[in-house]
């Protein structure tokens, strides 16, 4: 998904080998094809789908065979290339079949059985970097979770994981025509793309929405303590966080969670670190990002205790009935005279 209409068929011819037969931030774009076998399934299923910057931007839905926009900005492009959706389609399509000889290829290697679950990926991706240049670009497999063969664009080469990859190696290191296509695909093609979608999805996609850091403390049930640094509705996700002690890089048992989606298309992440509860005062979350216009550096601070929260409530609810009450006796006051302003009325 996301390649050049056409261009991709030839892609799809050096997959087939996989399977031994004969015939600001950076930004990224990542396409990714799998094909997954499940016990008492006689086909296995074929998925495409497509992200820049670790958003779902297109789908290929095998049900129907159409390629589906996930994203509202994807609607541009129909107006700009009004064949790229019927293009993408027929790319999967053809790419489906492909895949599934592969899998079959790369099972019998490991002698596997398919009454198992197994899976074949397939990832191509590239980089734009903050200087708008092109940045890395990546085609390359796995098998069943672990690295299996990946393209060296540098030297032209494919990089076998796996000693069962080495058949696919020894047959696509000799098609230098294929290497140098893939080379200057990944450099120049997969970009150009990646340019497009920024344009098209730049509300979305080049928007930066600072975190909302705080430190937390848990005591922990051997006398140590826990800090926990938390950030909320970041983007892009590119993120700064460490912890300092004493103004000084700090590594030991320092924990992180990794960066993770919010349902909003912001992220949030978690850095812990077990400290010496005596030394508390000396450590400071550090944290920057593109939202923010200077680095934070925050520390553990004690919440107001039970009986100082006892004491404002007390305060303020004295401070408001004084309020209450002094407006009641002013209206009193008027009332009365008011009322002696007045005649009675005779019975």
């Amino acid at each position: 998904m996301g390649l050049l209409r056409g261009r991709l068929f030839f892609v799809g011819a050096v997959v087939v080998f996989l399977g031994g037969c004969s015939g600001s931030s950076s930004h990224f774009l990542h396409n990714l094809y799998l094909v997954v076998s499940e016990p008492g399934q006689e086909l296995p299923q074929f998925m495409a789908v497509g992200y820049v910057d670790g958003q779902l931007y297109i789908k290929y839905d095998r049900d129907t065979g159409q390629a589906l926009p996930q994203v509202p900005w994807m609607g541009e492009i129909q107006n700009a290339d009004p064949h790229y959706w019927d293009g993408q389609a027929q790319i999967a399509r053809n790419t489906e079949p492909v895949f599934k000889v592969n899998l079959e290829g790369v099972r019998n290697r490991y002698n596997h059985s398919r009454g198992r679950f197994h899976i074949l990926q397939g990832v191509v991706s590239c980089e734009l970097g903050r200087d708008g240049k092109a940045r890395g670009g990546h085609y390359q497999y796995a098998y069943d979770g672990r690295d299996f063969l990946a393209f060296d664009k540098e030297t032209l080469t494919w990089t076998a994981s796996e000693p069962q990859a080495e058949i696919s190696k020894r047959k696509l290191d000799p098609l230098l025509a294929t290497s140098q296509y893939l080379k200057s695909y990944l450099e120049e093609e997969c970009v150009d793309w990646l340019r497009k979608h920024l344009k098209y999805g730049k509300e979305s996609l080049l928007r930066t929405e600072p975190p909302t850091p705080r430190v937390t403390l848990r005591s922990d049930p051997d006398g140590r303590e826990t800090l926990f640094c938390q950030a909320y509705g970041f983007y892009p996700k590119e993120i700064d966080i460490s912890w300092k002690r004493g103004g000084e890089s700090w590594h030991q048992d320092v924990f992180t969670r990794g960066v993770a989606p919010n349902a909003d298309g912001t992220y949030h992440t978690t850095l812990s670190v077990g400290i010496d509860p005596k030394e508390r005062g000396r450590f400071r979350c550090h944290v920057e990002h593109d939202g923010l216009p200077e680095p934070l550096n925050l520390a553990w601070e004690e919440p107001a205790s039970v009986s100082n929260v006892g004491l404002i409530l007390g305060i303020l609810v004295g401070f408001l009935a004084a309020v209450f009450l002094g407006a009641g006796v002013l209206f009193y006051i008027k009332k009365r005279q008011q009322g002696d302003g007045y005649a009675t009325t005779s019975s």
